[in-house]
């Protein structure tokens, strides 16, 4: 069986790696360990990511995952929603290291439970709960309840912004991490952006450390109504989007 072990001799640490912020204390950094412990052990069984190896997931999972600290810090208070979670990246990270409550959506019924498995091992389920939904039907239930809605590798750039849009508070930030994002892409996601009340922030280009990839750390804010009627009916973001 895959050895998990975090301490197992020569595997990297969090607190060895450059780009983890300073801040984060040794107790976050463990429960971050700990949950990627328990992802890569339920990986054995459930395809919950492609990466395998120790030290390429602490990069590719949790270090990218925090590369959207920042954005979360310049946001409103209050709870954020994680779209397309998958084995629990970036909510889970950034759950711990910001202590907001959160919102982990995925529509795949098993890896949702997975991820509920985890935090509740995790002892951070008071504050963090875990959905198998499709983001547009929490659009109606829990409309304007988010402070920020996070989406890493999910859909494209306008889709992501039609999904946030009924479910941000006003004033709240949309953080969209994405790798090479083209031109007509983030056009699109203006486009998209106008028509449901949001408006472009900021664009934050990095690169991963030991060269593991570009990111881009896109971010907007709900600042108007939409002119739209949004949540649209389930599939219709992806099948028939906006601003095309």
């Amino acid at each position: 069986m895959q050895d998990t072990n975090a301490n197992a001799e020569g595997r990297a640490r969090l607190s060895d790696i450059e780009g983890v912020p300073s801040s984060l204390t040794a107790d976050q950094l463990e429960l971050m360990e700990k949950h990627l412990e328990m992802v890569l052990e339920k990986n054995l069984e459930l395809n919950l990511t492609r990466i395998c190896d120790w030290d390429e997931a602490l990069y590719l999972h949790i270090v990218d995952s925090l590369t959207l600290l920042d954005a979360f810090e310049a946001a409103p208070n209050g709870a954020f929603l994680d779209i397309g979670t998958g084995a629990g990246y970036p909510g889970v990270p950034l759950a711990i290291a910001t202590g907001r409550k959160a919102t982990l959506v995925d529509s795949s019924k098993k890896k949702a439970q997975a991820v509920k498995d985890f935090v509740e091992e995790l002892g951070i389920d008071k504050r963090v709960r875990v959905e198998s939904e499709r983001v547009e039907v929490l659009g109606r239930a829990e409309r304007g309840r988010y402070a920020v809605v996070c989406a890493r590798a999910v859909a494209q750039t306008g889709t992501i912004v039609e999904y946030a849009a009924p479910l941000l508070m006003k004033g709240g930030r949309l953080v969209v991490a994405k790798a090479r994002p083209t031109d007509e892409e983030l056009e699109v996601a203006k486009r998209v952006a106008d028509m449901c009340g949001l408006r472009f922030v900021s664009r934050e280009t990095l690169e991963l450390a030991g060269e593991r990839g570009h990111r881009e750390i896109i971010v907007y804010e709900r600042y108007a109504n939409p002119r739209i009627k949004l949540p649209r009916k389930v599939g219709q973001a992806q099948h028939n989007p906006l601003g095309v």
